[in-house]
């Protein structure tokens, strides 16, 4: 490094995040161009950024971590450059891009020349989308037209307690101040807001950075992230049917060395979404969840077994991810219907809309399994055979129909007595409710005992392996 390598924020923060002695350091002489408002006579060392490449576990990363010593971290038309710079060279090398943020602003002293170099940042996020992985980190401020940066990132990480990120501030918000809601928090942002994948110190958001990278493919068209797999590939997990309600503990069970890596953990937690193993190959999981039980095994939260608004975004945008990069999707599927309420129901149509789409234009291999209930069209929105499901397996426990035998019994025999109903209710289960009544029509390729889970989804994977689909001849989908 060209300056202070071992005692600023900035450099620390690198060293902590790359394997050791790996980082090489790229335009450390850079320093601020412009002379207006006696700028010539501010020290700006690197312009307030530092950038360059290194390895994690072997990995080749680009970083630019920002240093907030220098005018504060404001970005200048150099320091925007470096960053763009930093892009250029990852889209040509194929690796993942990652920002440590602590930044008070734009320069006001460079104006239209830190706009015009901010806005081509914006650009080469844009161009890197769904070509090579940007991951964001917020240590300090990340305030205004910053705040977009971690928006056009694939993953956002933020230090629970110093990183702050905004739009416009909290006490800038009519009827607001920060006191009474600080939207600019990492608590607000991960678990309201929805933007921010996981909090924690500085030291625990930079080993999930780590755990991340080593976790997804280093480009579009990247074919090694994959490690040996120690774990039996038959294994069983014979207490999988308990965690049907916390699907994050049923994920857990069936991934090699029942590692999970949980994406937006504190948001809409009636979805979950995550990163795993299967036989070594890094597998994109989603999955809905009724109940959230903490380290101790006590209850946690209780959830309606229906997609919400929030749940739909979360999964939208995980999957889209996992399509972008070639990742295999797993789905948990436990869903009776949709949230009622009137709030969601201002954009429930549209997010499950666009879950139905997101699921059905994606090209990697899916693997549905029903854990639980699978009612109406909730249920075909989340992975089914009818919107391109390539493999779908059901437990014997399993309802999959219109909706509850119960309840269609009152509809459909609705003045009979309640021996009557009970009758009707169980043929109902039978002819059209059991997992059987949906294997006979082929919509679900098979009945499997919870335990055998993880054999048979590696089984469906390892030859989904070589899947291709082509799709209509089109420049995008509009949904």
């Amino acid at each position: 490094m060209s300056y202070n390598a071992t005692g600023n924020s900035a450099s620390r923060r690198i060293a902590t995040l790359l394997d050791e002695g790996s980082f090489v350091e790229i335009g450390g002489a850079v320093t601020a161009r412009s002379t207006d408002f006696n700028m010539q006579e501010k020290e700006t060392p690197s312009d307030g950024v530092i950038t360059g490449y290194g390895v994690i576990d072997g990995n080749l990363v680009y970083v630019y971590s920002q240093d907030a010593a220098v005018l504060g971290g404001a970005i200048g038309e150099m320091h925007a450059k470096k960053i763009a710079n930093m892009y250029d060279m990852a889209m040509k090398m194929g690796a993942p891009v990652i920002g440590l943020i602590d930044c008070a602003g734009m320069r006001l002293q460079e104006a239209t020349d830190a706009l015009e170099a901010f806005g081509s940042l914006y650009y080469r996020q844009t161009m890197a989308s769904g070509v090579v992985p940007q991951i964001a980190a917020i240590f300090g401020m990340c305030g205004g037209g910053l705040a977009i940066v971690p928006g056009l990132a694939d993953f956002t990480f933020m230090e629970e307690k110093e990183g702050k990120l905004f739009v416009n501030s909290p006490n800038a918000l009519e009827g607001n101040e920060v006191s009474r809601c600080d939207t600019s928090s990492a608590q607000y942002q991960s678990a309201t807001a929805g933007l921010v994948d996981g909090i924690g110190t500085e030291e625990e958001i930079l080993g999930q950075i780590r755990s991340l990278v080593c976790m997804i493919p280093a480009n579009n068209e990247d074919d090694s992230s994959y490690e040996e797999c120690n774990d039996d590939l038959n294994r069983l997990c014979d207490d999988i049917a308990g965690a049907v309600e916390d699907t994050s503990i049923a994920l857990s069970r069936i991934a090699d060395d029942q590692a999970f890596f949980e994406i937006k953990k504190d948001y809409a937690k009636d979805m979950v979404t995550g990163f795993m193993r299967l036989n070594g190959m890094t597998v994109g999981a989603v999955a809905n969840r009724t109940k959230v039980y903490g380290a101790d095994g006590a209850e946690e939260a209780a959830y309606d077994c229906a997609l919400s608004v929030d749940g739909c975004k979360k999964a939208i945008d995980f999957v889209n991810f996992c399509d972008a990069f070639s990742i295999p999707v797993l789905t948990l599927t436990n869903v009776a219907g949709y949230a009622a309420t009137v709030e969601s129901e201002k954009n429930m149509a549209r997010a499950v809309a666009r879950l139905t789409y997101t699921f059905a234009n994606a090209t990697v291999p899916k693997v549905n399994v029903i854990v639980g209930k699978a009612f109406g069209s909730a249920y075909i929105a989340m992975n089914s055979k009818s919107i391109g499901a390539d493999m779908v397996y059901a437990w014997p426990s399993a309802e999959i129909g219109m909706m509850d035998a119960d309840l269609a019994a009152k509809i459909m025999y609705a003045d009979a007595d309640a021996a009557t109903m009970k009758a009707k209710a169980d043929e109902y289960r039978e002819l059209q409710s059991s997992p059987v009544s949906a294997a006979r029509r082929g919509y679900v390729d098979a009945i499997i005992e919870p335990a055998d889970t993880r054999k048979y989804v590696i089984g469906a994977f390892e030859m989904l392996f070589t899947k291709r689909e082509d799709r209509p001849d089109k420049k995008h989908g509009t949904v």
